[in-house]
Protein backbone atom coordinates (compact mmCIF):
# COMPACT_ATOMS: atom_id res chain seq x y z
CA UNK A 1 0.00 0.00 0.00
CA UNK A 2 0.91 3.92 -0.54
CA UNK A 3 1.72 5.88 2.64
CA UNK A 4 3.28 9.33 3.14
CA UNK A 5 6.06 8.76 5.93
CA UNK A 6 7.94 11.09 7.79
CA UNK A 7 11.52 9.71 7.88
CA UNK A 8 13.33 12.65 9.73
CA UNK A 9 11.65 15.71 11.04
CA UNK A 10 11.66 18.81 8.29
CA UNK A 11 9.24 20.74 6.52
CA UNK A 12 6.23 19.51 4.55
CA UNK A 13 8.54 19.24 0.94
CA UNK A 14 10.74 16.37 3.15
CA UNK A 15 7.80 14.24 3.32
CA UNK A 16 7.95 10.93 0.90
CA UNK A 17 5.32 8.74 -0.55
CA UNK A 18 6.52 5.36 -0.57
CA UNK A 19 5.09 1.78 -0.59
CA UNK A 20 4.77 -0.69 2.34
CA UNK A 21 3.26 -3.55 3.63
CA UNK A 22 -0.65 -3.15 4.57
CA UNK A 23 -0.90 -3.52 8.40
CA UNK A 24 -1.98 -6.53 10.33
CA UNK A 25 -5.08 -5.79 13.10
CA UNK A 26 -4.05 -7.07 16.43
CA UNK A 27 -6.66 -8.02 18.64
CA UNK A 28 -9.23 -5.28 19.04
CA UNK A 29 -8.74 -3.60 16.14
CA UNK A 30 -10.39 -3.49 12.56
CA UNK A 31 -8.73 -2.54 9.21
CA UNK A 32 -9.93 0.59 7.97
CA UNK A 33 -9.17 1.31 3.75
CA UNK A 34 -8.81 5.03 3.78
CA UNK A 35 -10.77 6.99 1.84
CA UNK A 36 -10.54 10.38 2.84
CA UNK A 37 -7.89 12.18 5.68
CA UNK A 38 -8.39 15.74 7.58
CA UNK A 39 -5.42 17.40 7.96
CA UNK A 40 -4.58 20.15 10.98
CA UNK A 41 -2.19 23.03 11.54
CA UNK A 42 -0.53 20.56 14.23
CA UNK A 43 0.26 18.18 11.72
CA UNK A 44 2.91 20.96 10.47
CA UNK A 45 4.14 20.70 14.01
CA UNK A 46 4.48 17.11 14.27
CA UNK A 47 6.56 16.47 11.16
CA UNK A 48 8.64 19.39 12.26
CA UNK A 49 9.56 17.97 16.00
CA UNK A 50 7.79 21.08 17.05
CA UNK A 51 4.98 19.18 18.68
CA UNK A 52 4.31 17.38 22.05
CA UNK A 53 3.47 13.62 20.24
CA UNK A 54 6.66 12.78 18.94
CA UNK A 55 6.38 9.48 17.21
CA UNK A 56 8.80 6.74 15.98
CA UNK A 57 10.25 6.82 12.82
CA UNK A 58 8.67 6.32 10.22
CA UNK A 59 5.43 7.69 10.66
CA UNK A 60 2.01 9.37 8.78
CA UNK A 61 0.72 12.24 9.69
CA UNK A 62 -3.46 13.25 9.41
CA UNK A 63 -5.40 12.54 12.46
CA UNK A 64 -8.54 12.12 11.04
CA UNK A 65 -9.56 9.35 8.62
CA UNK A 66 -12.79 8.37 7.04
CA UNK A 67 -12.73 4.91 5.23
CA UNK A 68 -14.41 1.48 4.62
CA UNK A 69 -14.19 -1.83 6.59
CA UNK A 70 -13.74 -4.98 5.02
CA UNK A 71 -17.80 -5.27 5.19
CA UNK A 72 -18.55 -2.64 3.27
CA UNK A 73 -19.48 -0.35 6.42
CA UNK A 74 -17.89 3.18 6.19
CA UNK A 75 -17.06 4.64 9.04
CA UNK A 76 -14.42 8.02 10.47
CA UNK A 77 -12.10 7.90 13.59
CA UNK A 78 -9.78 9.98 15.07
CA UNK A 79 -6.04 8.46 15.19
CA UNK A 80 -3.67 11.09 16.63
CA UNK A 81 -1.24 10.41 13.35
CA UNK A 82 -1.33 7.98 11.06
CA UNK A 83 -4.28 8.81 8.87
CA UNK A 84 -2.15 9.53 5.03
CA UNK A 85 -1.97 6.01 4.00
CA UNK A 86 -3.88 3.71 2.62
CA UNK A 87 -4.75 1.20 5.10
CA UNK A 88 -4.79 1.55 8.80
CA UNK A 89 -5.75 -0.72 11.61
CA UNK A 90 -8.03 1.00 14.40
CA UNK A 91 -8.64 0.01 17.85
CA UNK A 92 -12.47 -1.18 17.78
CA UNK A 93 -13.66 1.50 20.25
CA UNK A 94 -12.10 4.56 18.01
CA UNK A 95 -14.87 3.87 14.92
CA UNK A 96 -18.20 5.30 14.38
CA UNK A 97 -20.50 4.29 11.12
CA UNK A 98 -21.05 7.14 9.15
CA UNK A 99 -24.37 7.90 7.72
CA UNK A 100 -25.63 6.95 4.16
CA UNK A 101 -25.58 10.73 3.59
CA UNK A 102 -22.97 12.02 4.11
CA UNK A 103 -19.54 12.04 2.36
CA UNK A 104 -16.28 10.95 3.69
CA UNK A 105 -14.24 14.25 2.94
CA UNK A 106 -16.89 16.06 5.34
CA UNK A 107 -16.90 13.26 7.82
CA UNK A 108 -12.64 13.00 7.61
CA UNK A 109 -12.79 16.53 8.81
CA UNK A 110 -15.62 16.74 11.86
CA UNK A 111 -13.20 15.45 14.30
CA UNK A 112 -10.87 17.71 15.43
CA UNK A 113 -12.45 20.89 15.11
CA UNK A 114 -16.36 19.93 16.08
CA UNK A 115 -14.83 17.23 18.21
CA UNK A 116 -13.48 19.50 20.47
CA UNK A 117 -15.84 21.75 20.36
CA UNK A 118 -18.82 19.57 21.35
CA UNK A 119 -16.92 18.22 24.36
CA UNK A 120 -15.85 21.74 25.35
CA UNK A 121 -19.61 23.24 25.55
CA UNK A 122 -21.69 19.98 26.36
CA UNK A 123 -19.20 18.06 28.54
CA UNK A 124 -17.22 21.09 30.19
CA UNK A 125 -19.16 24.11 29.72
CA UNK A 126 -22.85 22.38 30.33
CA UNK A 127 -24.20 25.17 27.90
CA UNK A 128 -27.78 25.26 28.35
CA UNK A 129 -30.60 26.34 26.01
CA UNK A 130 -31.12 30.46 26.34
CA UNK A 131 -28.04 30.79 27.97
CA UNK A 132 -25.15 33.66 26.40
CA UNK A 133 -22.02 31.70 24.67
CA UNK A 134 -18.62 34.01 23.74
CA UNK A 135 -16.73 32.86 21.17
CA UNK A 136 -13.11 34.19 21.33
CA UNK A 137 -11.44 33.49 17.42
CA UNK A 138 -14.54 32.85 16.00
CA UNK A 139 -13.05 32.58 12.32
CA UNK A 140 -10.58 29.95 13.32
CA UNK A 141 -11.43 26.49 12.96
CA UNK A 142 -12.56 25.73 16.57
CA UNK A 143 -14.11 28.92 16.58
CA UNK A 144 -16.27 28.47 13.62
CA UNK A 145 -17.33 25.18 15.09
CA UNK A 146 -18.05 26.97 18.15
CA UNK A 147 -20.62 29.64 16.43
CA UNK A 148 -22.70 26.55 14.66
CA UNK A 149 -22.62 24.31 17.92
CA UNK A 150 -23.69 26.89 20.04
CA UNK A 151 -26.72 27.55 17.72
CA UNK A 152 -27.60 24.28 17.16
CA UNK A 153 -27.85 24.12 21.36
CA UNK A 154 -29.77 27.00 21.72
CA UNK A 155 -27.51 29.93 22.87
CA UNK A 156 -27.09 32.92 21.88
CA UNK A 157 -23.96 33.66 20.42
CA UNK A 158 -21.58 36.66 20.58
CA UNK A 159 -18.25 36.22 18.35
CA UNK A 160 -15.66 37.92 19.39
CA UNK A 161 -12.56 38.39 16.38
CA UNK A 162 -9.55 40.87 15.18
CA UNK A 163 -11.50 42.15 12.08
CA UNK A 164 -14.61 42.83 10.52
CA UNK A 165 -13.55 40.60 7.54
CA UNK A 166 -13.59 37.50 10.50
CA UNK A 167 -16.39 38.77 12.21
CA UNK A 168 -18.13 38.29 8.82
CA UNK A 169 -17.12 34.39 8.68
CA UNK A 170 -18.88 34.27 12.11
CA UNK A 171 -22.04 35.89 11.16
CA UNK A 172 -22.86 33.76 7.91
CA UNK A 173 -22.50 30.63 10.24
CA UNK A 174 -25.10 32.22 12.49
CA UNK A 175 -23.40 34.19 14.95
CA UNK A 176 -26.05 36.61 16.94
CA UNK A 177 -24.10 39.43 17.62
CA UNK A 178 -20.11 40.58 16.72
CA UNK A 179 -17.29 42.01 18.53
CA UNK A 180 -14.40 43.05 17.03
CA UNK A 181 -11.39 43.23 20.08
CA UNK A 182 -9.04 45.07 17.86
CA UNK A 183 -11.15 48.15 18.02
CA UNK A 184 -12.98 47.92 20.92
CA UNK A 185 -12.81 47.25 24.65
CA UNK A 186 -14.15 43.14 24.91
CA UNK A 187 -14.68 43.41 28.55
CA UNK A 188 -17.16 46.59 27.89
CA UNK A 189 -18.55 45.06 24.88
CA UNK A 190 -19.43 42.12 26.51
CA UNK A 191 -21.41 43.72 29.10
CA UNK A 192 -22.58 46.04 27.33
CA UNK A 193 -24.64 43.11 24.98
CA UNK A 194 -25.53 41.19 27.63
CA UNK A 195 -27.05 44.22 29.55
CA UNK A 196 -24.56 44.11 32.44
CA UNK A 197 -25.17 40.68 33.29
CA UNK A 198 -21.76 39.00 31.58
CA UNK A 199 -21.38 36.12 29.41
CA UNK A 200 -22.75 32.62 30.53
CA UNK A 201 -19.96 30.68 29.25
CA UNK A 202 -16.60 31.74 27.49
CA UNK A 203 -15.22 30.17 24.99
CA UNK A 204 -11.41 31.11 24.67
CA UNK A 205 -8.89 29.22 21.97
CA UNK A 206 -6.72 32.54 21.81
CA UNK A 207 -5.37 32.94 25.03
CA UNK A 208 -2.72 36.57 25.10
CA UNK A 209 -4.11 39.50 26.29
CA UNK A 210 -8.15 39.07 25.33
CA UNK A 211 -8.41 36.31 28.08
CA UNK A 212 -8.17 38.47 31.09
CA UNK A 213 -11.06 41.09 29.42
CA UNK A 214 -13.03 38.16 28.83
CA UNK A 215 -13.16 36.66 32.32
CA UNK A 216 -13.94 40.00 33.35
CA UNK A 217 -17.04 39.95 31.86
CA UNK A 218 -17.99 36.43 32.72
CA UNK A 219 -21.80 35.71 34.89
CA UNK A 220 -22.10 34.93 38.29
CA UNK A 221 -22.14 31.41 37.72
CA UNK A 222 -20.47 31.27 34.05
CA UNK A 223 -18.02 28.82 32.80
CA UNK A 224 -14.38 29.52 31.43
CA UNK A 225 -13.09 27.17 28.90
CA UNK A 226 -9.46 27.31 28.00
CA UNK A 227 -9.22 25.44 24.66
CA UNK A 228 -5.61 26.18 23.59
CA UNK A 229 -3.33 29.70 22.98
CA UNK A 230 -3.38 30.07 19.28
CA UNK A 231 -1.96 33.85 20.06
CA UNK A 232 1.19 32.15 21.14
CA UNK A 233 1.16 33.12 24.70
CA UNK A 234 -0.58 31.60 27.71
CA UNK A 235 -2.17 34.04 29.90
CA UNK A 236 -1.47 34.56 33.83
CA UNK A 237 -5.12 35.14 34.92
CA UNK A 238 -6.06 36.41 38.38
CA UNK A 239 -8.07 34.27 40.46
CA UNK A 240 -9.70 36.45 42.43
CA UNK A 241 -11.31 37.40 39.52
CA UNK A 242 -13.07 33.60 39.62
CA UNK A 243 -13.44 33.72 43.10
CA UNK A 244 -15.90 37.05 42.93
CA UNK A 245 -17.45 35.76 40.35
CA UNK A 246 -18.29 32.24 41.71
CA UNK A 247 -17.47 30.99 38.29
CA UNK A 248 -15.89 28.22 36.89
CA UNK A 249 -12.86 27.60 34.41
CA UNK A 250 -12.63 23.88 32.65
CA UNK A 251 -9.52 22.88 30.54
CA UNK A 252 -10.85 21.49 27.38
CA UNK A 253 -7.67 18.26 26.52
CA UNK A 254 -9.70 16.64 23.83
CA UNK A 255 -7.30 14.30 22.70
CA UNK A 256 -6.96 13.14 26.55
CA UNK A 257 -10.68 12.84 26.66
CA UNK A 258 -11.00 10.12 23.54
CA UNK A 259 -8.43 7.52 24.97
CA UNK A 260 -9.78 8.04 28.64
CA UNK A 261 -13.80 8.32 27.69
CA UNK A 262 -14.05 6.40 23.87
CA UNK A 263 -17.63 5.97 25.21
CA UNK A 264 -18.79 9.57 25.28
CA UNK A 265 -16.32 10.37 22.72
CA UNK A 266 -18.50 8.01 20.16
CA UNK A 267 -21.34 9.47 21.44
CA UNK A 268 -20.41 13.06 20.38
CA UNK A 269 -19.06 12.13 17.43
CA UNK A 270 -22.37 10.42 16.50
CA UNK A 271 -24.35 13.46 17.32
CA UNK A 272 -21.87 15.31 15.09
CA UNK A 273 -22.83 13.16 12.07
CA UNK A 274 -25.93 13.37 12.32
CA UNK A 275 -25.81 17.18 12.78
CA UNK A 276 -23.49 17.19 9.60
CA UNK A 277 -26.21 15.10 7.64
CA UNK A 278 -29.31 17.27 8.13
CA UNK A 279 -27.07 20.92 7.61
CA UNK A 280 -27.45 21.84 11.60
CA UNK A 281 -23.68 21.76 11.28
CA UNK A 282 -21.86 22.88 7.52
CA UNK A 283 -18.25 21.69 7.74
CA UNK A 284 -16.76 23.45 5.12
CA UNK A 285 -13.74 21.68 2.51
CA UNK A 286 -11.16 24.28 1.53
CA UNK A 287 -9.34 21.67 -0.88
CA UNK A 288 -8.95 18.13 -1.10
CA UNK A 289 -5.66 16.99 -2.34
CA UNK A 290 -4.33 13.67 -3.33
CA UNK A 291 -1.46 11.88 -1.08
CA UNK A 292 1.37 12.90 -3.67
CA UNK A 293 -0.10 16.69 -3.13
CA UNK A 294 0.65 16.47 1.37
CA UNK A 295 3.40 18.84 0.92
CA UNK A 296 1.46 21.59 -1.05
CA UNK A 297 -1.66 21.02 1.69
CA UNK A 298 0.21 21.40 4.30
CA UNK A 299 2.09 24.02 2.97
CA UNK A 300 -0.96 25.54 2.50
CA UNK A 301 -2.17 25.38 6.32
CA UNK A 302 0.95 26.63 7.65
CA UNK A 303 0.85 29.80 5.38
CA UNK A 304 -3.26 30.83 7.31
CA UNK A 305 -4.32 30.25 3.58
CA UNK A 306 -7.39 27.33 4.42
CA UNK A 307 -10.55 28.59 5.28
CA UNK A 308 -11.94 25.11 6.28
CA UNK A 309 -10.55 21.84 6.38
CA UNK A 310 -7.55 20.20 3.88
CA UNK A 311 -8.44 16.72 2.80
CA UNK A 312 -6.60 13.77 1.63
CA UNK A 313 -8.39 12.34 -0.98
CA UNK A 314 -6.94 8.74 -1.15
Amino acid sequence: MKAVLCRAYGPPQSLVLEDIAPPVPVDGEVLVRVNAAGLNFFDTLIIEGRYQTKPAFPFSPAAEIAGTLADGTRVMAYVGYGGAREMVAVPRQKIVAIPAGLSDEVAAGLCVTYGTTLYALKDRGHLQWGETLAVLGASGGVGQAAVEIGKAMGARVIACASSPEKLAVAKSLGADEMVDYESHDLKEALKSLTGGKGVDVIYDPVGGRHSEQALRAIAWGGRFLVIGFASGEIPKLPLNLVLLKSCDMAGVFWGAHTEREPALHRENMAQLLAWAEIGTIKPQIHNTYGLNQIAEALGAISRREVKGKAILVI
